[in-house]
């Protein structure tokens, strides 16, 4: 198998996804995007794109036949804690549904690698050890239950299939493209990061920290935050042994280090040259307190260690970005 091989990327126009786009291009392979661009950005995607749902059995299957694909790298999903919580049919149907269509279309095209994005947010509440993946899997909210369901599918379709199918459960994504490209750009913007500097832009008035009251040291909830592209280069460590007959398995993708709100905060106020104005609201549902990976099995298995999530270069890559999608309103939020 040459790895200039064709690789399906659902939901490639969105930020992991473009990136991992990035990553297999720069390994020799060739990304073919398909994503509804719902979330999507058509400005993200340099490579062959379709433009489809997963639900639509047809589309895919023409595009299987189409470009000959021979793996695929699967991030389309709606991926919102809260916006889970309150629309489960909306996940249930989407990441479940799109999943099992997508498997579908694959049997019958004869293709069985896959490389799933799947979460930490499996594991649900923890303690606060770095989880290895024999920790129990107990999600508590539905965007989770959704990603463990999806797992347990493809532990099925090995056995039943043949499937050979990795599940990559990463944490906190963070950073941007090095080069400014891409980044973070959602027109709801919920992560941490993303929020805060588009509050020292001016973009929004209303940034909160949820919850001062957890058992942490400063009271607010730690995770373990990886650089994008770290994510990307893991994706594609994954893909490798796919394509000589590995039959994949679970592995964590993080840092093994967790920093709190608070911290992520400090660190974006070092970077930008001034705080970040906010208010305290109370814990959202479905928030776990601590959440950080042991990620020594994919250093083991997968041959992978992140190399650009430190917080410095997590927070100066996407406060390079946000200036460069912002320009005039940072301006503007700096001289005020």
């Amino acid at each position: 198998m040459t790895e200039s091989c064709a690789i399906l990327v659902t939901g490639g126009a969105g930020y992991i996804g473009s990136h991992a786009c990035r990553a297999l291009q720069a390994a020799g392979y060739q990304p073919v995007v398909y994503d509804n661009l719902t979330t999507g950005h058509k400005s993200f995607v340099s490579e062959p794109l379709v433009v489809g749902d997963l639900l639509d059995r047809a589309v895919l299957a023409r595009t299987f036949a189409q470009y000959k694909i021979q793996a695929v790298m699967h991030f389309a999903a709606a991926s919102l804690v809260g916006e889970s919580m309150i629309e489960p049919e909306k996940y249930y149907v989407n990441n479940v549904g799109g999943t099992l269509s997508l498997l579908g279309t694959m049997r019958e095209a004869g293709c069985t690698r896959l490389v799933f994005s799947s979460t930490g947010a499996v594991y649900g509440h923890a303690d606060s050890q770095a989880l290895p993946e024999t920790y129990p899997c107990a999600p508590i909210n539905t965007y989770g239950a959704t990603k463990w369901m999806i797992e347990r599918m493809l532990a099925d379709y090995r056995e039943a299939y043949g499937f050979g199918a990795f599940c990559l459960r990463y944490f906190n994504a963070s950073g941007a493209d090095a080069g400014g490209g891409i980044g973070e750009l959602r027109d709801n913007e919920t992560h941490l990061i993303p929020r805060a500097m588009m509050t020292l832009q001016g973009y929004l008035s209303d940034f909160a920290v949820f919850g001062d009251d957890y058992d942490t040291p400063d009271g607010t909830a730690i995770r373990d935050y990886i650089h994008v592209t770290d994510l990307a280069a893991a994706h594609v460590a994954a893909l490798k042994p796919l394509m000589h007959g590995h039959r994949g398995g679970a592995f964590n993708l993080g840092t093994g280090k967790g920093f709190s709100v608070r911290e992520i905060l400090k660190a974006i106020a070092v970077e930008a040259g001034r705080e970040v104005p906010h208010v305290i609201k109370p814990r959202r549902v479905g928030d776990p307190t601590y959440l950080v990976a042991d990620p020594s099995a994919a250093r083991e298995v997968l041959k992978f260690s992140p190399k650009h999530s430190d917080l410095a270069t997590i927070t100066g890559t996407a406060w390079a970005w946000h200036q460069k999608v912002h320009p005039k309103k940072a301006v503007q939020a700096a001289l005020d």
